[in-house]
């Protein structure tokens, strides 16, 4: 199966980011991927984190008849492109007592036949401040509370197990460690790690912490990101990248909008977790 992750240099216009998430969807479903990941806030990188608020779309499936153009152009996507869409994140109104003051920030999964197939909402919310970049998702974000898996069905009638994150949760293997350990359930071929990783900690941990998820789970990892210079004044640091289970970076683009695809293969993925049964050997 191959797939395909999007960087973008996402703007504070969500219909200039949405249509070229399109764009971009489109080149890589041309190329022969049958998924394709877009990164986190594809569709806006706001002046201030409030104009969030602005763009938010109450759940089509709470609400059925809401506008929601964000949520239905990568229903559409999906469908027109036949492709799997693992639709980075988009902010998803809160209700009750925080309707209008905080949002979700959820990853939306498309079949090839347009229908929404999981929804996962970002559980762990970045804060961090070294004196120059300071940074507070919890000022806007209501955090999710559950992991959430998806089964990834290829042409060939292979299904890929993918565990589904955002970002800061990389740091947290507890998560992870808890979507491939679902009772009942074989563990994650696949992890997708939709991001928006500001220049300074992708810089240091970005690559390390991808691999480590991929090694200790011995799992393919599909990380869209956000990569440059935006036009808020923030930078990102990019380097969308597919690693496979082994380690082994499979490819990368540093900076700037693009494509990178990658061949998810299931003998591989046997023969590493045949050669060496970690998963089988854990005991906590």
């Amino acid at each position: 199966m191959k797939i395909a992750a999007i960087q973008m240099v996402s703007s504070p216009d969500a219909g200039r980011n949405l249509a070229r998430a399109c764009e971009l969807m489109a080149q890589a479903a041309a190329g022969g991927a049958e998924a394709v990941a877009l990164p986190e806030y594809f569709c806006l990188m706001g002046l201030q984190d409030r104009d969030k608020l602005a763009i938010a779309e109450r759940d089509l499936a709470v609400a059925p008849d809401a506008a929601a153009p964000l949520q239905r152009a990568l229903a559409s996507a999906a469908r027109e492109l036949g492709v799997w869409v693992l639709g980075g994140t988009l902010p998803i109104a809160c209700e009750g007592a925080a309707a209008g003051e905080r949002v979700r920030n959820s990853v939306c999964v498309y079949a090839p036949d347009g229908q929404r197939a999981a929804r996962y909402d970002k559980i762990h919310l970045f804060r961090f401040n070294n004196g120059r970049e300071a940074y507070d998702e919890g000022q806007v974000l209501e955090r999710g509370e559950q992991p959430v898996t998806v089964d990834l069905r290829a042409r060939d009638g292979r299904t890929w197990r993918t565990g589904l994150s955002v970002c800061y949760d990389l740091r947290f293997p507890e998560l992870f460690r808890a979507m491939s350990f679902k009772p009942g359930q074989p563990p994650c071929d696949l992890i997708a790690v939709p991001a928006a990783f500001t220049y300074t900690t992708g810089e240091a941990h970005w690559e390390l912490l991808l691999r480590a998820r991929a090694v200790e789970n011995q799992a393919y990892v599909i990380a869209p990101a956000q990569g440059g210079r935006h036009e808020n004044g923030r930078r990102t640091w990019g380097h969308s990248l597919i690693i496979d289970p082994w380690g082994q970076v499979l490819a990368c683009l540093p900076e700037g909008e693009g494509v990178v695809m990658a061949e998810l293969d299931a003998e591989r993925l046997a023969a590493v977790r045949s050669q060496l049964p970690a998963l089988q050997h854990r005991l906590l």
